[in-house]
């Protein structure tokens, strides 16, 4: 435990739970969507819903949409700053079974026409953790660089793609698979202890049976 765990992130907002955590879900879910949002429908469970408003979640997320850090002096800005980039955006509330209470639900549409749903929950001290991703149960943080690959549930592709990090010497920190039936959608999360170059992403999208390919790294500063 490092002293930031203990004292928490540095962020604007009143709550680490319900401000700097939610800059981040909105952060990932941009992360996700690959481009600028040009739609939100946000979904927000427990005390997301209760005491969000009060708290700035609402703002928080749609920072994060815009790519803010928890420490942006913007993030009380961030409805009018969305709206001055044509962002389209609407909240509503929801009790959603089995769901941690700082749960946000995000159905995004980017500037291109891409999509992703996902959901997220805020778990303390600014920290994250993603709870499903286009209908599929995840449960990963993207806390390091983290390769996210959808494919065709059939044999071989975990292992082409580990032997391939293999090959750059990048180590695998953590490895979770995950699926919706036998032969279905899949999906494969891979925390990596360094970064890994656009050409590596771009080789794991060409292989058979691959049908998306994100790379996440919080870090990273936005364009």
């Amino acid at each position: 435990m490092n002293l930031f765990d203990i004292l928490g992130p540095v962020m604007v907002g009143p709550s680490s739970s319900h401000t700097a955590g939610a800059v981040r879900i909105g952060f990932l879910a941009r992360k996700l969507l690959e481009e600028a949002p040009s739609s939100a429908r946000i979904i927000l469970h427990g005390s997301f819903a209760t005491t969000g408003s009060g708290h700035g979640t609402d703002k928080a997320l749609i920072a994060g949409l815009l790519g803010m850090k928890p420490d942006d002096i913007r993030i009380p800005n961030s409805f009018e700053i969305a709206k001055s980039k044509g962002i389209d955006f609407s909240f509503e509330t929801k009790n959603v079974k089995d769901a941690h209470p700082n749960t946000a639900i995000l159905s995004l549409c980017g500037i291109t026409g891409k999509k992703v749903e996902l959901q997220a929950s805020s778990i303390g001290g600014g920290r994250i953790m993603l709870n499903k991703l286009d209908g599929i149960d995840v449960n990963f943080a993207a806390e390091r660089p983290t390769l996210v690959v959808h494919n065709i549930d059939m044999p071989g592709h975990v292992a082409k793609v580990a032997s391939m990090l293999y090959e750059l010497k990048v180590n695998i920190a953590t490895m979770q698979l995950y699926r919706n039936k036998r032969g279905g959608d899949a999906v494969m999360v891979m925390e990596l202890d360094q970064a890994i170059s656009s050409e590596v992403v771009s080789w794991v999208e060409k292989q058979k049976g691959i049908t998306k390919v994100t790379y996440i790294d919080m870090q990273e500063a936005e364009s």
